[in-house]
């Protein structure tokens, strides 16, 4: 298992897309619709085979499953980085060693992206949604085909008040990727032509 991208959602597209480009002074470039749950996109490519996406619920589509996965129904407040998922070549295999409410396959497309995506069925994931949410792509990653506007992923900073707990279940190692025990949220460092700059 290993990180594949970052997802910063707000109430609106232009507000999460907004967000992203002020805090990184770089443009997103246009993503697509996602039928399944009815929400939108906008795409940044990183470095090192990574992207992020500024994510929202589209108010012109009619979802074909509830809950929304992100849980992004009951999202409130300023766009954030809300959720960070990370790609697995067995998705079955590796939920059944996760903690429950991890999610079950869902499978997915967008133009010419196929992958199943691990949803949970009230759509929180574990630890009050700081869990990962997973991912197996069936098709060629979007990474690559993203224009690269010079930026790099630096650090995640993963806070729990249950941060050590969290830690232990997690199958994988990434010296990018730290935990703290604190309220819950996320920061990211990332090095960006106009320097460092931080991300939440």
């Amino acid at each position: 298992m290993e990180l594949d991208h970052l997802a910063v959602a707000g109430a609106t597209l232009e507000e999460a897309r907004v967000h992203v480009e002020e805090a990184l002074g770089v443009a997103l470039q246009p993503g697509g619709q996602h039928a399944m749950f009815g929400t939108h996109n906008y795409l940044l490519g990183l470095a090192d085979g990574l992207y992020l996406e500024a994510i929202a619920i589209d108010p012109s589509a009619t979802p074909q499953r509830r809950p929304c996965w992100f849980d992004l129904d009951r999202f409130t407040g300023a766009p954030r980085i809300s959720n960070w998922i990370c790609r697995c070549t067995d998705l079955p295999a590796q939920l059944a060693g996760l903690p429950k409410g991890a999610g079950e396959p869902v499978s997915l497309t967008r133009g010419d992206l196929k992958w199943d995506m691990a949803v949970p069925a009230d759509g929180i994931l574990p630890y009050d949604n700081m869990f990962p949410a997973l991912i197996e792509w069936h098709s060629a990653h979007p990474a690559p085909s993203l224009q690269q506007q010079g930026c790099r992923l630096h650090h995640l900073v993963i806070s729990h008040p249950e941060a050590g707990a969290l830690q232990e279940v997690m199958p994988m190692s990434d010296p990018r990727i730290s935990f703290e025990t604190g309220p819950m949220g996320f920061e990211a460092e990332f090095d960006t032509p106009h320097g460092r700059r931080h991300l939440r």
